[in-house]
């Protein structure tokens, strides 16, 4: 198959119903690009009075409905110091998406960001993971209290955790060894063979599993491979409704390698192992940057162990995945994707693969 052709983006005028499936950081740049296209008060309803100043008018072409399903399995940093003090599911990447959706990004928004730099137990704690641990505590219902914190934000979109049971991150390494927890598997120098839930029969949450059958678009990455993506596709349910849904489904490509989860692996390999797990098919078209990286970016990287990601255009498109290519990313310190570009490049796609 060639690559798909370019799109004028403004004519493209349909209102379109969006599912971004993910986490940590790569999930909430994508969501800041997409979220300008959401129709105002499109997501949860603000639980106090919004600001007298208008609000701004999205840009065609429009998102109806935008919805984050977001992978439960954190157990590091404030996130998991909360999972185990209250049994909770972990609130940092769910946080990171409603401040990425937030109406406003000012005091409110920072204050959810702000980590508590002394303070005896509270130091290194994120106050909007505490406000959610203080949610949980008084509603007794993870997914719901993660409504009520979208609710106080504004958020132009809706927040679901795949699953609202307490799952542990497991993986088979490449010396047979089974390591458990995501931080104890992100810091191994084995290589990751497999990934694993435990338990394996958890339930996927039924907001995630509606909002993916009648999505228009549906995106999985950007984001740590094996900690960030292939995590949302263990819960059962979720790669059977990605493989049956009637959206048009799309891999968004990391830009860099990860040392410990993903070194020397090409774009293509990225989507085989999703799809080794997944156990099925479920992407129509792959997001891939084409454009070089900076050679003092690529120099930075590579002190970390970390290099740019093979756009191996032509064995993707053997997969029967057709592929969006340009430059989508901007070095700024770091690499990362241009949510506006990004977001500009999905949503001229056509809606529907069937």
């Amino acid at each position: 198959m060639s690559p798909s052709p370019s799109v004028n983006v403004s004519a493209v005028t349909a209102l379109r119903r969006v599912v971004a499936i993910g986490g940590g950081t790569g999930l909430s740049t994508l969501l800041r690009g997409l979220k300008r296209h959401v129709l105002p008060h499109a997501g949860a309803a603000p639980l106090f009075a919004s600001s007298s100043e208008p609000q701004p008018e999205c840009p065609p072409p429009c998102i109806s409905d935008l919805a984050a399903i977001v992978t439960v399995t954190d157990d590091g940093g404030s996130s998991g110091r909360l999972r185990k003090d209250f049994k909770m599911l972990p609130p940092g990447d769910l946080r990171n998406c409603m401040v990425a959706l937030s109406e406003d990004e000012h005091l409110i928004s920072q204050l959810f960001r702000h980590r508590f730099r002394n303070g005896g137990e509270l130091e290194g704690h994120n106050f909007g993971n505490l406000f959610v641990a203080a949610l949980v505590e008084m509603t007794g219902d993870f997914a719901h209290a993660v409504r009520l914190a979208a609710e106080v934000l504004a958020t132009r979109g809706h927040i679901y955790p795949v699953t609202t049971s307490n799952v542990t991150l497991a993986a088979r390494m490449s010396d047979g060894s089974i390591v458990q927890g995501e931080t104890n598997i992100t810091a191994s120098n084995l290589v990751i063979q497999e990934l694993m839930l435990e338990p394996p029969d958890v339930q996927p949450l039924p907001e995630a599993l509606a909002a993916i059958e009648s999505a228009d678009l549906i995106t999985l990455g950007p984001g740590s491979l094996f900690t960030s993506i292939i995590t949302n596709v263990l819960v059962p349910g979720i790669p059977e409704a990605l493989a049956q849904a009637r959206g048009t489904r799309v891999y968004v490509a990391n830009l860099m390698t990860q040392a410990n989860e993903s070194l020397h692996l090409s774009a293509s390999q990225h989507i085989e192992r999703i799809y080794a797990h997944a156990r099925a098919p479920i992407f129509d078209y792959a997001l891939i940057n084409t454009a070089p990286v900076p050679e003092a970016a690529r120099e930075r990287y590579a002190a970390e162990h970390a290099e740019v990601i093979e756009a191996d255009v032509e064995k993707i498109e053997a997969m029967g995945i057709r592929c969006i290519t340009g430059d989508f990313a901007e070095v700024e310190g770091v690499v990362r994707h241009n949510p506006d570009r990004v977001a500009e490049a999905l949503l001229a796609l056509p809606i529907g693969h069937k």
